[in-house]
C-alpha cells in the first residue's frame, strides 16, 4: 500500500506551516484548494486562519458539500484553530451566517481567549498527543483561539488548560477519524499532533 497523501486546505491560513510541519514527519502533502484536488488525498488538514474567510471560499470554490460528504465517510480530517472552528458541529460568538463544516460533536466558542493582544502560550501536558508525565511538556500556542465550550458523550478530550482564568477548558480533541486543537502546533515547532494526526489516518485505512 503506497503511503497515505494528506492534504492541506490552501485557501487561507497557516497552510505552509502545517505543510512543513507534516514532510518533518516523513508525510506526502498536496494543496487542496478544489473538490477534485479533495478526491485525491486520504486525509486532510484545515489550518488555523480566519474561519468565517474559510467558511466563505470553501462554498465560493464549491468544496463545503463535497468535503461534508467526504467527513461523513469516514475521511481523517485534523483541524487547528479556525479548524477547530469547521469541523465543529456547533460554534457560539460567530458571525452572522457563519457556517462549520461540522463532523464534531462539540460547541466551540470562537475568539474564546480574546483578541489578538490575548495571545498566549501554554506548556501543555497531552499523554494522547505523545505528552505525557514522562515526556516535555507540549508547547502550544494560542492566538484568537476558540475553545470547546460542551463535547458529546463519543468525544475524547485530549487537552485542557492547567493554568489561569481559563483552568479547565478543552483545547483538543478526538473523534473517530476527527482531531482539533485550539492551539497551534504548526507554528510551535512541536510536530507531535502532527505525528499523532499521522497515526489516526494509518488506523483508519
Amino acid at each position: 500500500m503506497s503511503p497515505p497523501v494528506i492534504g492541506v486546505l490552501a485557501l487561507q491560513g497557516d497552510v505552509l506551516e502545517h505543510t512543513r510541519a507534516l514532510q518533518q514527519c516523513g508525510a506526502r502533502t498536496a494543496p487542496v484548494r478544489r473538490a477534485s484536488e479533495l478526491a485525491e488525498v486520504d486525509a486532510l488538514v484545515l489550518p488555523g486562519g480566519e474561519s468565517s474567510t474559510i467558511d466563505k471560499l470553501l462554498r465560493r470554490f464549491d468544496v463545503m458539500h463535497p468535503l461534508r460528504e467526504r467527513i461523513a465517510a469516514g475521511l481523517p480530517v485534523y483541524g487547528s484553530c479556525a479548524g477547530m472552528i469547521l469541523l465543529a458541529d456547533r460554534i457560539l460568538d460567530g458571525i452572522e451566517g457563519q457556517q462549520t463544516v461540522g463532523g464534531l460533536d462539540v460547541t466551540v466558542r470562537r475568539n474564546a481567549f480574546g483578541r489578538q493582544v490575548d495571545s498566549f502560550e501554554e506548556a501543555l501536558h497531552a499523554p494522547a498527543l505523545g505528552a505525557g508525565s514522562s515526556d516535555a511538556p507540549m508547547r502550544a500556542v494560542f492566538i484568537r483561539a476558540p475553545w470547546v465550550e460542551t463535547a458529546g458523550p463519543s468525544v475524547q478530550v485530549l487537552a485542557t488548560v492547567s493554568t489561569g482564568p481559563a483552568t479547565g477548558r478543552i483545547v483538543a480533541v478526538r473523534q473517530g477519524a476527527l482531531m482539533a486543537t485550539a492551539f497551534h502546533p504548526e507554528i510551535s515547532g512541536d510536530v507531535r499532533v502532527h505525528r499523532a494526526f499521522l497515526d489516526l489516518v494509518h488506523a483508519h485505512r
